[in-house]
């Protein structure tokens, strides 16, 4: 179950215009804290993330899995967003299973290896070199658009600021 304030920060990025993939972002970022925080494990990164999708779809995120995906996981976003579309309660026995099976995992990954930055590095530079230059030069656009001014200039005084430190 996400907490709630997951949930209002995907309503206010939804309300600022931001993509879904930005909407999930928040969930994903939740899950990722869990992993830290020892709450439950997770195999690798690329688990997290798609237990942060998961929860997102269920929550009425309309994120879509990419062209590239699996049958599997296309047939897995498909059941997400008809969960979230239904409100059937969920099997408790369901429920505890999924939950044991987590747990136990932590056991077997450290969190390092999962939720930690250098991890979560790697899978967003092999997430990022498989999008054309196109795609991501069209996402720097919209997510230009969306900011709005109080941002932009936000982002160009951290902009500054980092190439004076470089300097």
């Amino acid at each position: 179950m996400p907490e709630q304030k997951t949930r209002k920060a995907a309503k206010q990025a939804k309300r600022d215009g931001k993509s879904a993939n930005t909407q999930a972002g928040e969930y994903v970022k939740e899950e990722i804290e869990h992993v830290r925080e020892g709450k439950h494990g997770a195999k690798n990164t690329k688990q997290a993330i798609a237990i942060g999708l998961s929860k997102a779809r269920r929550d009425g995120v309309k994120a879509k899995p990419s062209k590239t995906a699996s049958k599997a996981t296309k047939k897995k976003a498909a059941q997400d967003t008809k969960a979230s579309k239904t409100t059937k309660k969920t099997s408790a026995k369901r429920s505890t299973a999924a939950k044991k099976a987590l747990k136990t995992a932590s056991k077997k990954t450290t969190a390092k290896k999962v939720a930690g930055k250098k991890a979560l590095s790697t899978q967003a530079k092999k997430a990022a070199s498989k999008r054309t230059a196109a795609d991501r030069s069209a996402a720097a656009r919209k997510a230009a658009k969306t900011k709005g001014s109080a941002g932009r200039k936000a982002a160009a005084k951290k902009a500054a600021r980092t190439r004076r430190k470089s300097d």
